[in-house]
């Protein structure tokens, strides 16, 4: 069984919530939370956007009620801004419980710029910036990256030693490069010698969808955890999966009439937090995801994107039923 400690963070099965710009918020990280995810990372918070005094990438920040150990995700390439930025947000909000350091994101807006996964073109500069926030912090420094830029430049074993060396606490690998976004496949042998590489804990990302892959994701890559992203959109009870899984107990999926209860309570928690207006448009891409594969999905799809109201989304929902 999988057993982390970041700091003062025990991560006991090594379940973690990968941080999703535009998915990751409180109410999606309160539902992870509640089927199981251990450690729950925030959307991307942009340095810069902290440090000019941006009002809405500081909400960005803002840990749902009861939310410990909660980590937050920090992008951006100047070490100084990135350190005034994490130590800003560690003093504002006492629940962070570590600043994650985002090195994998393959968005051209990101990279364009010398952020994200463009940080894997230049070790030194990645390394002067985990040092300055180490330096600077009193919680634990994480990072996050890829296997490398592309086929032809994989160093994310060079790059996590780095990382480690500068006072890094832990390193996820998104088993993946730059070049190939989010298309398999998951590099395994890349992410295993990070793990070899480094003595600090190492967490494997990429293709996660089931218990099953969970352990043969753990079993090829020798990590000590895992973080999964894309497999708990519409289905936050993944983390119960790969839970039961890791105890070798058995899953049973929930039924249609329980997904449809959550995705309720998931628009709910939306309109409450962002209010009805926004609350209603963002919950439209997590129902689609909910309901996807049942009975009538599709029609029920098309009102939900034309839906205006918090009320209208759930009789939507229940028309399922």
């Amino acid at each position: 069984m999988p057993n982390i400690k970041i700091g003062n963070t025990k991560i006991e099965n090594g379940l973690v919530l990968a941080p999703m710009a535009g998915i990751t918020d409180k109410s999606f990280r309160t539902l992870a939370k509640e089927f199981g995810a251990e450690l729950t990372v925030s959307e991307m918070i942009s340095a810069k956007g902290v440090y000019y005094n941006d009002k809405k990438t500081e909400f960005l920040a803002e840990p749902a009620k009861d939310e410990s150990p909660y980590s937050l995700q920090i992008f951006g390439s100047e070490p100084d801004i990135m350190a005034f930025a994490a130590l800003k947000l560690t003093k504002k909000y006492s629940k962070i419980s570590a600043i994650d350091i985002n090195m994998g994101c393959p968005m051209p807006k990101i990279t364009g710029n010398g952020e994200g996964s463009a940080l894997m073109k230049n070790p030194c500069l990645a390394g002067k910036i985990v040092r300055a926030m180490v330096d600077n912090l009193s919680v634990p420094v994480t990072v996050k990256m890829r296997t490398g830029w592309d086929k032809n430049s994989i160093n994310a074993p060079y790059l996590a030693a780095i990382c480690e060396q500068n006072g890094a606490s832990m390193i996820t690998v998104h088993g993946r490069t730059r070049e190939q976004l989010y298309s398999p496949p998951v590099d395994t042998d890349t992410i295993r010698k990070v793990k070899r590489e480094v003595k600090i804990p190492v967490l494997a990302n990429g293709g996660i969808y089931s218990g099953k892959d969970a352990l043969e994701l753990l079993k090829k890559t020798e990590c000590d955890g895992i973080m999964i992203g894309q497999g708990a959109m519409g289905n936050p009870f993944i983390f119960t999966e790969v839970k039961n899984a890791l105890s070798g107990r058995s899953y049973k999926r929930p039924q249609a009439d329980e997904i449809i209860a959550i995705a309720i309570k998931h628009v709910c928690m939306l309109c409450m937090d962002k209010g009805e207006y926004i609350g209603v448009r963002e919950s439209r891409k997590h129902l689609g995801w909910y309901i996807k594969g049942m009975k009538g999905a599709s029609c029920a799809r098309e009102k939900i994107n034309k839906a205006i109201s918090e009320d209208e989304l759930k009789d939507i929902l229940k028309s399922l039923l």
